[in-house]
């Protein structure tokens, strides 16, 4: 039998964050396996999945957590900000209180989150235009205000989700060295800068 194992150039942790029910688990579900349910439950505290992408000729191994947005389970789900790279701060475009919540959101980055890590800003479920709540113009004038990248989604028509993750992967590889740091100088570096450079692996046979 013949095994390929993929090995990754970089290995970098991502967090959806956002109010309860703005479709992070939909996101994260139609981006690691291609599928989407209507029935999901809140999340309970946290879960990740992992994929591996190609950008710009380098193969990245994405680590992808998914966090609870209720208030009950902030105090769990504020650890997972520690050695993060990039969030993807969530909101769904028919709930105007989770619009609304997003500068909490991003009070909880600047208060948990590496310095200068990536953020970019998503507004979710861009399918339902009968009931949008929120205007495109305000997702990205909000964008603006926090000097961030924005994208409307939709992981029902899997509208734009393979890019969100695409230009989060590319806002975190931008704020990293190219050349593999010396361990010393990998030291100094902040915690959102500091990556998991991953060798390349050789072809793997098994008889």
């Amino acid at each position: 039998m013949l095994s390929l194992t993929v090995c990754s150039d970089y290995l970098f942790k991502v967090l959806l964050i956002g109010n309860s029910g703005v479709g992070k688990s939909s996101l994260l579900l139609r981006f690691a396996d291609d599928v989407f349910t209507d029935n999901f439950m809140p999340t309970i505290g946290v879960d990740f999945k992992i994929r591996t992408i190609e950008v710009d000729g380098k193969t990245i191994k994405l680590q992808i957590w998914d966090t609870a947005g209720q208030e009950r389970f902030k105090t769990i789900t504020s650890s997972y900000y520690k050695g993060a790279h990039g969030i993807i701060v969530t909101y769904d475009i028919t709930d105007r209180e989770s619009f609304s919540a997003i500068e909490n959101w991003m009070n909880e980055v600047e208060k948990h989150a590496s310095d200068n890590i990536s953020r970019i800003l998503v507004g979710n479920k861009s399918d339902m235009v009968d009931a949008r709540q929120v205007s495109t113009d305000e997702g990205k004038e909000l964008a603006e205000h926090y000097n961030v990248r924005f994208l409307e989604t939709s992981a029902k028509d899997c509208k734009n989700v393979e890019e969100a993750f695409i230009m989060m992967t590319r806002e975190i590889k931008s704020r990293v060295a190219i050349a593999k740091p010396t361990k010393a100088a990998a030291g100094k570096l902040p915690t959102s800068l500091r990556v998991n450079y991953l060798p390349t692996c050789p072809l793997t046979q098994f008889v």
